[in-house]
C-alpha cells in the first residue's frame, strides 16, 4: 500500500487537496491516475444553482484527465507541486475573481502552472465559492480570489486578489486548511484553530454572527479580516446548561457552505454555523455561534476518525468504521437532525468521501460508490444509458477493477485518483477515454 493510502487526506471541495509525495504515474506527475466524471463546465462546490453554461452534454462515465504540464517543476517534486493545478482541471475557465491565481481574470482552458507559487512546494490547497488557499511545506498560507468578506486573511476587503498573497499570520506553522463559501479556517501544528472571513450564522465560531444595520437599513457584516483564534468550545446538557469543554486540540477541520466541523484529539466532533436542515447534528435547526459538541461521538469506543462537510450536510466515520450522516442532500425531503448510520455502507471500509451540492462519492474497499438525487449531471459516473441519479448508494461499475485512492467532488463534477501500480491496473486505466479540455 502506498505511503499516503495508509493515511487520511481529505479531498472534498471544502477541504485541502490531498497530495501523495513520492508517487508517480503515467499521467506526467498526476498522483496515480486521475479521472473526471462531470458536467464539462460545472462550477465549484458553492456556486448558485442553474448557472451552468451550455457546453455540450454531461460526462456520465469516467475519463482519464489530460497530463499536467511539468515545465519549470523539478521532476522529483512534481506530485507535491501539482496542487495548484487540481482545481483548474475540473473547472475549465471559471476565474472571474482571480481564484485561479494567474494575476488576471481570464479564462483558462487547460491546466496551467501558477507562476506566483512556482518557487514554493505546495502540500495542500482548499477552495471556497470564489477563493483559494494554498499551503506550503513550511506551513505558510497563500490566498487569492475574491476577498469581499476578508476571506483571504490579508487584513482588508477587496473585490478580487488575482495573484497569490501570503495571509497575515505569524503564529505556529499551519498544517490544515478548509474553506466555506465566504470564509476560511486554518489549523496550526499545535491544534489551534483560526478563522477569518464572513461571520454570518456564527460560522467563524467567535460567538457572533457579525450582523449590523448600515445605512438605509441595509444589513452588513463585521468581517474578520485576519486569522482569529477560535477560543471557546462548549457542550449543552439535556436541561439546557451550557458548559465549556476545555483542552480541545484540533486534529481536523471541514467546512460546508456556511458551517464547520472539527475533530479533536479525543475523537470528539464539534459543529457550528448555520443550523438549517440539521447539518450541525444537534437535533435542532438553531444556528450555533461557537463550536458545540456533537453528543453521539462523545462515548468510549464511539469516537470519530474522519469528518466531511457537504453543502447542507455532514458526515463522520466512526473509529470502528461506521459511516454517519446528518443534515440533508435533498432539501425537499425530510432532514436528518442528528447523526445516523448509513446502512447502505455498513461493513465497508471507507477510505475517502466527498460531497457535491447534493451528490456523494465514496472510496471504500475495492470499490467506488456514489449516490445523489435528481437533478444530477453525470457526477455519479454510472455510464451511458444508465440512470443519472440514485437515492441509494450504488457501486460505480464504470470503475470496476480500478482501485480508488481518493475522491473529490464539486458542484456537479467528480474527480477520482486511482492507483496504477500493477500492469492490470495500468491496462484498465488505458482503456478509459482521455479528458482533454483543449478538445471540448
Amino acid at each position: 500500500m502506498p505511503w499516503a493510502a495508509s493515511r487520511r487526506w481529505p479531498l472534498c471541495p471544502c477541504s485541502p487537496v490531498p497530495l501523495f509525495p513520492g508517487i508517480t504515474g503515467p499521467q506526467a506527475g498526476l498522483l496515480g491516475a486521475c479521472f473526471l466524471l462531470d458536467f464539462p463546465t460545472a462550477e465549484s462546490a458553492f456556486s448558485q444553482p442553474g448557472r451552468f453554461p451550455a457546453a455540450g452534454p454531461p460526462r456520465v462515465r469516467p475519463s482519464a484527465v489530460v497530463s499536467l504540464p511539468s515545465s519549470g517543476v523539478p521532476s522529483g517534486r512534481l506530485p507535491r507541486a501539482a496542487a495548484p493545478f487540481l482545481f483548474q482541471i475540473v473547472d475549465p475557465g471559471r476565474n472571474e475573481k482571480g481564484q485561479l491565481g494567474h494575476g488576471d481574470t481570464k479564462r483558462v482552458e487547460a491546466p496551467k502552472l501558477i507562476e506566483g507559487l512556482s518557487h514554493e512546494v505546495i502540500v495542500s490547497a482548499a477552495c471556497g465559492r470564489n477563493h483559494t488557499l494554498a499551503l506550503t511545506e513550511t506551513g505558510s498560507v497563500f490566498a487569492f480570489g475574491e476577498n469581499k468578506m476578508g476571506q483571504l486573511g490579508l487584513g482588508n476587503q477587496t473585490d478580487a486578489v488575482p495573484s497569490p498573497a501570503q495571509i497575515m499570520y505569524n503564529g505556529q506553522p499551519i498544517t490544515k486548511m478548509a474553506c466555506g463559501a465566504e470564509f476560511s479556517m486554518i489549523m496550526d501544528c499545535k491544534g489551534n484553530l483560526y478563522s477569518f472571513g464572513c461571520p454570518e450564522y456564527g460560522q467563524l465560531g467567535h460567538n457572533s454572527d457579525g450582523k449590523f444595520i448600515a445605512r438605509a437599513q441595509r444589513i452588513e457584516y463585521d468581517c474578520e479580516l485576519v486569522p482569529r483564534r477560535v477560543a471557546i468550545f462548549i457542550e449543552k446538557t439535556k436541561d439546557g446548561q451550557i458548559l465549556p469543554v476545555p483542552n480541545v486540540v484540533v486534529r481536523d477541520v471541514a467546512c460546508g457552505a456556511n458551517h464547520t466541523l472539527v475533530l479533536d484529539s479525543q475523537k470528539r466532533v464539534f459543529s457550528w454555523g448555520f443550523g438549517g436542515y440539521g447539518r450541525l447534528g444537534h437535533a435542532e435547526q438553531k444556528d450555533e455561534m461557537v463550536p458545540r459538541l456533537v453528543k453521539l461521538f462523545d462515548f468510549p469506543g464511539r469516537g470519530a476518525a474522519q469528518i466531511y462537510a457537504g453543502y447542507t450536510c455532514s458526515f463522520a466515520v466512526s473509529e470502528v468504521g461506521g459511516l454517519f450522516f446528518w443534515g440533508a442532500t435533498n432539501t425537499s425531503r425530510e432532514s436528518t437532525m442528528y447523526p445516523k448510520a448509513v446502512q447502505d455502507l455498513c461493513g465497508w471500509r471507507i477510505r475517502s468521501l466527498a460531497c457535491g451540492k447534493s451528490s456523494i462519492i465514496v472510496a471504500a474497499d475495492e470499490s467506488t460508490i456514489s449516490w445523489g438525487p435528481s437533478p444530477t449531471f453525470g457526477e455519479l459516473g454510472y455510464g451511458d444509458h444508465k440512470p443519472k441519479s440514485s437515492t441509494a448508494a450504488q457501486e460505480v461499475k464504470t470503475l470496476d477493477g480500478i482501485f480508488t485512492e481518493q475522491v473529490a467532488m464539486g458542484y456537479a463534477h467528480s474527480l477520482v485518483i486511482a492507483r496504477d501500480e500493477s500492469e492490470a491496473e495500468k491496462e484498465k486505466i488505458k482503456k478509459l477515454p482521455e479528458y482533454n479540455p483543449r478538445t471540448l
